[in-house]
């Protein structure tokens, strides 16, 4: 994986509107609502993925 993904919208307006940031690395900045955020991988989730996880009621 890149250390550098590119979104494709913006996560507080939904704007196509971006571009790299002046702030350093990974940063991006939204035209539309002039606001600069950063996208990160968390991890992976230790349970992983479960089959019909959504449908037995649990969180």
């Amino acid at each position: 994986m890149s250390e550098r993904a590119a979104p494709f919208h913006c996560p507080y307006c939904g704007d196509e509107d971006l571009r790299p940031g002046e702030q350093g690395h990974g940063v991006w900045e939204c035209g539309a609502c002039n606001r600069a955020f950063r996208l990160s991988f968390l991890g992976l989730l230790t349970r992983g993925l479960v089959k019909g996880a959504a449908d037995d009621g649990r969180a």
